[in-house]
């Protein structure tokens, strides 16, 4: 009988160990073991841009009567002149209409010369595209610098504000560019939404990259500093063996498009690097920049890191 069974439950045995072992290294990486703190920067606003309003032009009565008539239409001095043409009820009655009729026209006017006013004016509520971008780099742990970069940039970057976050931007992916030799894996991502909903596919982003930390020891977002104390790395630590990474990510979300490659090769990610580096403060939304290890000298080994990031391509 049992023999029987077993025979029976034989052909299972082994997707269920192959399941099993799966669900070991998954939650297995969420321990310190195999996740490494992390650091954080940026900030930003998903805030419909405010209609540019127009200055109401001014309505001037012809003919020297010297008044302003607020409401569009045309005033009493223009009026009065013509009280007297056509005669009777049907001459008034005539004249009414053609003054709506002008009425209509000088409307139209103000609007289109209101609207022609150095580009398109925004309706309140509008809603834009928004692209939203995940870029990832993986470099040889022989790009310290890198490190020390970013958690130079995340204590004096200015998080609060559009320019700064472009700023920060630029000399996140300047910092990057400068290390081509030590370039290893890369993976993008970019999704083309509208602005009700590009803060959530910006969060998801951003969830995902954090939730693989162990803890966030250095963060600056939207000029929110904080920072752990650094932790005494153990004997050893320091003669790291060849092969170990360090992984940077950055988000961006802003207005129009940003149709980044599919990162192969590394010609692919410094296009992706500059595609995103390019993207100006009065288009940009959001972003923000992870890396870890974020502790200077730290780095990941091959091991966590194809597990912790297997989206990740060799380039």
């Amino acid at each position: 009988m049992v023999k029987q069974l077993f025979q029976r439950l034989k052909p299972f045995l082994k997707p269920l160990m192959a399941v099993i072992l799966a669900v070991v290294l998954v939650f297995g990486t969420a321990d310190g073991a195999w996740a490494a703190a992390g650091g954080r920067m940026g900030g930003g606003s998903f805030r419909a841009p405010a209609p540019r309003m127009s200055p109401t032009p001014r309505t001037y009565a012809p003919g020297g009567g010297g008044g302003y008539y607020p409401g569009g239409g045309f005033g009493f001095p223009f009026l009065f002149p013509f009280i007297g043409i056509g005669g009777g009820f049907g001459g008034l009655f005539t004249l009414l209409i053609f003054i709506a009729i002008a009425n209509v026209v000088v409307r139209g006017f103000r609007g289109a010369m209101a609207g022609d006013d150095n580009g398109y004016v925004a309706p309140a509520g509008s809603n834009p595209p928004v692209a939203v971008a995940k870029l990832q780099v993986g470099l040889l742990a022989d790009a310290r610098a890198l490190q020390d970069d970013l958690n130079r940039l995340a204590t004096t970057a200015d998080t609060g504000t559009s320019e700064g976050l472009a700023k920060l931007l630029q000399e996140t992916t300047l910092a990057l560019l400068r290390h081509p030799d030590y370039w290893a894996y890369a993976a993008s991502e970019d999704k083309q939404t509208r602005l009700l909903s590009a803060e959530q596919e910006f969060n998801r982003y951003t969830l995902s990259a954090r939730s693989r930390f162990s803890a966030e020891t250095l963060s600056n977002v939207n000029n929110q500093l904080t920072q752990a104390e650094p932790q005494a790395m153990l004997p050893g630590d320091g003669d790291q063996a060849p092969g170990e990474y360090i992984l940077a990510t950055v988000v961006v979300a802003t207005q129009g498009k940003l149709d980044l490659p599919t990162v192969y090769s590394s010609a692919d990610l410094r296009q992706a690097l500059s595609q995103i580096g390019a993207v100006s403060s009065e288009n940009l939304l959001a972003v923000e920049v992870l890396w870890t290890p974020q502790q200077s000298g730290e780095t990941l080994s091959a091991d966590e890191l194809v597990a912790q990031y297997p989206e990740l391509k060799l380039i």
